[in-house]
C-alpha cells in the first residue's frame, strides 16, 4: 500500500496498548503530562510495535515543545535490525484529545513517512469503549475561496490480536483477574457495559442529528449514508414469524428460569429440613450427656456423705 494514501481503517494489537500504559506510568504518571512514541508496524497486516521517544512540552504554553527526533533514529536503525520489514508509520500520545501543537509535530514526522498516522491513546478512559482515535491530516479545501488549512480526519480503529498474543495478555489478565467472581456475574457485567457503550453511541447519533436539524451542523452525506445502512440492517420486527421466534426464545428462557426458581427452592428446604434433623440430634446428645453428669455428680456427692458418716461412726 503507499504511504501517500489513507487507509480505510487502523489496527493497533494489544502490546501496543500495554507498552503506552507501561510508557506513561514510568514517565508521566500522577502529573498532566502526555508521552509520546513512534509507531512502528506495515501498512498490510496491520501490526504495530511502539518505540518510545524523548519528549518534553511546556505545560503552561502547548507551542513551546521538544522532540528528541535524534534518539528516534538512532532506535529506528537498531529496530531494522531485529525486523526490516517494520516501517515507521505514525506516532502515539496519550491525549486524552488533540492539541494545538499535534498538527506541528506531524509535520516532523513527516521527515520519515509522507502521511504519518496519529493514535491517541486513552491510558485513563472514563467511557466505554476502544480507547484509540486514529487520525490522518489532510488539506482541507474552503468553499469560499480562502487558503486551504491542515486538519486531522479521523479513521476508524480496531484493536485486533494476533494467537500469540492472545495467549500472553489472558496470562497477564491472570494475574489482575478477581477470581472470587462468577462466570455467570462476569458475562453480565460484560453485557451491562456492552449495553452502556451503545446507548452512549445511540446518544451521540442522536446529538448530531438534532444539531444537523437545527442548523448548528453542515449535511454530511457519507455520514447519512451510513445510518441510513444501519437502519437497514435492523430486523423488521413486525414480521409475524419474528415474533414468533423471539416468543418461543422468551418462553423457553423464562421456563429455565422458572424450573430453576423451584429447584433451588426445594434445596433450601432440604437443606433447612436437614439442619433441623442434625440440630435436634445434637440437642438429643447434649442432654443426654447432661444428664450423664448430673449422675456422675450425684453419686460422688453419696460417695462422700456415705465416707462421712463412717469416719463419725468410728469416733
Amino acid at each position: 500500500m503507499p504511504v501517500s494514501t489513507i487507509p480505510t481503517e487502523v489496527v493497533i494489537h494489544p502490546l501496543v496498548l500495554l507498552s503506552v500504559v507501561d510508557h506513561y506510568n514510568r514517565v508521566a504518571r500522577n502529573t498532566k503530562k502526555r508521552v509520546v512514541g513512534i509507531l512502528l508496524g506495515q501498512w498490510q497486516g496491520g501490526k504495530v510495535n511502539v518505540a518510545n521517544i524523548p519528549f518534553e512540552e511546556d505545560e503552561k504554553d502547548p507551542s513551546v515543545w521538544f522532540l528528541d527526533h535524534n534518539y528516534h533514529e538512532s532506535m529506528y536503525e537498531m529496530f531494522k535490525k531485529i525486523n526490516a520489514k517494520e516501517k515507521m508509520i505514525g506516532w502515539y500520545h496519550s491525549g486524552p484529545k488533540l492539541r494545538a501543537s499535534d498538527l506541528e509535530i506531524n509535520d516532523l514526522f513527516k521527515r520519515y513517512n509522507p502521511n504519518p498516522v496519529l493514535v491517541i491513546i486513552n491510558v485513563k478512559p472514563t467511557d466505554l469503549g476502544i480507547p484509540t482515535d486514529s487520525y490522518f491530516a489532510v488539506e482541507d479545501i474552503h468553499d469560499d475561496g480562502t487558503a486551504t488549512t491542515k486538519t486531522f480526519n479521523n479513521v476508524p480503529s480496531s484493536i485486533e490480536a494476533e494467537e500469540a498474543e492472545e495467549i500472553g495478555v489472558e496470562h497477564l489478565l491472570r494475574d489482575i483477574k478477581d477470581t472470587s467472581v462468577g462466570t455467570l456475574s462476569t458475562q453480565i457485567t460484560e453485557q451491562l457495559n456492552s449495553l452502556k457503550s451503545l446507548f452512549s453511541k445511540l446518544t451521540e447519533i442522536k446529538t448530531y442529528l438534532d444539531h444537523v436539524h437545527e442548523g448548528n451542523l453542515p449535511i454530511n452525506h457519507s455520514i447519512i449514508y451510513n445510518l441510513q445502512d444501519i437502519f437497514n440492517l435492523l430486523p423488521n420486527l413486525e414480521v409475524d414469524m419474528v415474533k414468533k421466534s423471539f416468543a418461543t426464545v422468551a418462553n423457553d428462557e423464562h421456563l429455565v428460569i422458572y424450573l430453576a426458581s423451584i429447584v433451588r427452592a426445594v434445596l433450601a428446604l432440604h437443606n433447612l429440613i436437614e439442619n433441623k434433623l442434625v440440630n435436634r440430634e445434637v440437642e438429643k446428645k447434649r442432654e443426654g450427656e447432661d444428664k450423664i453428669e448430673k449422675k456422675d455428680e450425684k453419686e460422688k456427692v453419696e460417695d462422700n456423705d456415705e465416707k462421712g458418716k463412717g469416719k463419725e461412726d468410728k469416733r
